[in-house]
């Protein structure tokens, strides 16, 4: 990007990995819930609060991934 000061062809890889990133997070969030819809969830945790918890462990398993340089 122009933030960065990177070539084209670096920026232009960097934003394919992030849309593919994104994309599997939204792969395993959406298998998530759809696992979610088979298990006897309590009554108070259904729809929005099991979700907003399940993105929060998400969100921790990927801060995982910040320190790695390749």
């Amino acid at each position: 990007t122009v933030q960065h000061n990177m070539p084209f062809l670096q920026s232009l890889v960097h934003a394919v990995a992030t849309a593919l990133g994104f994309m599997m997070a939204l792969v395993l969030f959406a298998g998530i819930r759809r696992q979610l819809d088979l298990v006897d969830v309590p009554g108070p945790m259904r729809g929005v609060p099991i979700a907003l918890i399940c993105a929060g462990l998400l969100a921790m398993a990927f801060m995982g991934f910040a320190g790695i340089k390749f």
